[in-house]
C-alpha cells in the first residue's frame, strides 16, 4: 500500500524557508525582467500536445507527461518548458503587437524525466523572449538581462558558455561535405574523436578541440573556415563576448548540442558559483504561425531551484512579533517599512518558537537576542 504522503518520483514539497526563497529569487527575475520593457505572461500548465509541439521549429516531443483530457477527449501535455507558449501567445493573440515584441513569464514545468546530474522532474522556470529579430543586438540584450536577473537573485561568479548549434550542417552543406550530417552531430555531442574518422569525418576533429575561452575557440574555428561559411556567425560570437565584457566569463563550445535542439545560429549557458550545471539557458529560434512562416525570436529560461539550493537567494524579511493587546495601527505601519509580522494568538505563542528576529514592546522593535 502507498504511503499517503509518499510523492511521485522527482517531485517534492517546497517547504518554510526554501519555499520563500524561491519566492524572492521568482520576484527578482520578474523585477528584473520587467524593468528591461519586457510584459509578463502567464501561459496555462496544460495544453493540447498538438498545440504545444507546434509553435517552434525543430521541437520534439520527447520529454512531454500526457493526459486525456475528459472534456474534449483530446491529449493534452503538461508543459515541460514555457518557450513554446511564449511563442504560440507571440504568433496569437499577440501577433497584432509591434516588433520587436519583449515577454516575460515564471511558473513550473515537468518533465517526463529527470537527469543524474538533476533528478527533479518539476522546477520553476523564468525568463524573457525578443520576438521578431534574433540579431546580435537582441542575443546581447537577453543575456545582459539574463545575467541582471542572476545577480538580482543573488548569484555570484557568473560566466556564459556559447555554442553554435548549426554549425554542422553549415560546414556539411560547404567545405566540409559528409554523408550523414545526424551520425557526425552525435558524435560530436560525445567528443568521439574515434567514431568521427570511422564516418570519414576526421575534418570535423578540430571542432572538439576549439573548445575553451572565447577568443581562441574563434582563432581555431576561423582556421578551419576556408569558404568564409562562419564567418558572420564567429563575428556574432566576438560581438557577443566583447559586450558581456568582465561581467562574466565567456567561453565557447561548437559542438555543443544537448539541450539547443530547437536553437538557430546561436546558443548559450549560464552557470554561476555554488551550483552544479547550468542554470539558464537561451539562444535563438524560429516560431512557426499557422500560415507556415517562421518568426525570429531570442530569449533566455533560467532554472531557479538550484539557485535556492545553494543558499544564495536574497535575504527574507525580518520577522516582528506583536504580543496580544498590540494595536491594529502597528502591523501597517512595520509593513510599511518592509517587515513581516506575527500576531500572537494567545498568551502562551513564543516569539523565538515562531521565527521571529524582532518584538513590538516599549513602542519599538526590539531585537531578539
Amino acid at each position: 500500500m502507498t504511503s499517503p504522503s509518499l510523492l511521485p518520483e522527482g517531485l517534492r514539497d517546497r517547504l518554510p524557508p526554501e519555499a520563500e526563497a524561491l519566492g524572492r529569487v521568482r520576484g527578482a527575475v520578474l523585477t528584473t525582467t520587467e524593468l528591461n520593457g519586457y510584459a509578463r505572461v502567464e501561459p496555462p500548465l496544460a495544453e493540447f500536445e498538438t498545440t504545444l509541439l507546434g509553435r517552434l521549429k525543430s521541437s520534439r516531443g520527447t520529454d512531454l507527461l500526457r493526459v486525456i483530457d475528459p472534456i474534449s477527449q483530446r491529449t493534452l501535455a503538461l508543459r515541460p518548458d514555457i518557450t513554446a507558449q511564449v511563442g504560440r501567445i507571440a504568433a496569437t493573440r499577440l501577433a497584432h503587437r509591434p516588433r520587436p515584441l519583449r515577454l516575460c513569464y515564471a511558473g513550473q514545468v515537468l518533465k517526463v524525466r529527470g537527469t543524474q546530474l538533476r533528478p527533479e522532474r518539476e522546477m520553476c522556470q523564468a525568463g524573457a523572449e525578443i520576438v521578431g529579430t534574433d540579431a546580435v543586438p537582441a542575443v546581447i540584450e537577453a543575456i545582459r538581462v539574463a545575467l541582471d536577473a542572476l545577480a538580482a537573485a543573488g548569484a555570484t561568479g557568473l560566466s556564459v558558455d556559447l555554442t553554435l548549434p548549426d554549425l554542422v550542417p553549415l560546414l556539411a552543406a560547404g567545405p566540409m561535405p559528409v554523408a550523414d550530417v545526424d551520425a557526425v552531430i552525435q558524435e560530436l555531442d560525445g567528443k568521439d574523436a574515434g567514431a568521427l574518422a570511422a564516418l570519414g569525418a576526421s575534418a570535423y576533429l578540430p571542432l572538439i578541440e576549439a573548445a575553451g575561452p572565447v577568443e581562441a575557440a574563434i582563432a581555431r574555428l576561423s582556421a578551419i573556415d576556408s569558404g568564409g561559411v562562419l564567418a558572420s556567425r564567429l563575428d556574432g560570437a566576438r560581438a557577443i563576448a566583447q559586450a558581456i565584457g568582465t561581467r562574466a566569463t565567456v567561453t565557447l563550445d561548437p559542438t555543443e548540442r544537448h539541450g539547443f535542439e530547437y536553437q538557430s545560429w546561436i546558443g548559450f549557458s549560464v552557470f554561476v558559483d555554488g551550483v552544479r550545471g547550468e542554470v539558464g539557458r537561451g539562444g535563438s529560434y524560429s516560431i512557426v504561425h499557422s500560415d507556415g512562416h517562421e518568426e525570429p525570436a531570442v530569449g533566455f529560461s533560467l532554472y531557479l531551484d538550484p539557485i535556492v539550493e545553494a543558499g544564495v537567494a536574497p535575504l527574507g524579511r525580518d520577522r516582528v512579533f506583536l504580543p496580544l493587546g498590540t494595536e491594529p495601527r502597528v502591523a501597517p505601519m512595520i509593513h510599511a517599512q518592509g517587515h513581516a509580522t506575527v500576531a500572537a494568538l494567545s498568551d502562551v505563542d513564543d516569539a523565538t518558537a515562531l521565527g521571529c528576529t524582532h518584538v513590538w514592546a516599549g513602542g519599538a522593535l526590539q531585537p531578539i537576542a
